[in-house]
């Protein structure tokens, strides 16, 4: 693993980290429901965009929610800028991962399948 991937990864879990913490704690937004979590953060090697990728569960909208945390990118990344020490804070994409409702599909059919 080359020196800048293994950096790449410890700001994206750094990033992972403070994200979850901001949008569980600190987020007001209204429209953002149910439980999220963030999976994973992806960011480019000029450290100037990253996408959260997350999932939700129980949202009363999750389209909505969506819109809602894209729209609070901006006070996400004011918090992280705080927190988070690096030279350029990067911009967020906020991507929705259905990985964990996948798995729990295939888990209910394997289920079935057993009966």
């Amino acid at each position: 693993m080359p020196k800048n991937e293994a950096r790449l990864n410890r700001v994206n879990e750094e990033l992972k980290k403070e994200i979850s913490h901001i949008i569980d704690f600190e987020l007001k937004n209204s429209n953002v429901t149910g439980l999220i979590s963030v999976t994973k953060v992806k960011i480019t090697p000029d450290l100037k965009y990253a996408k959260v990728y997350v999932s939700i569960l129980n949202s009363k909208n999750i389209k909505k929610t969506m819109e809602g945390l894209q729209s609070s990118s901006g006070f996400i990344r004011s918090q992280v800028a705080k927190t988070v020490n690096l030279r350029i804070t990067p911009e967020l994409t906020f991507v929705i991962d259905d990985s964990i409702e996948y798995g729990a599909r295939i888990d209910s059919i394997l289920k079935q399948l057993k009966k």
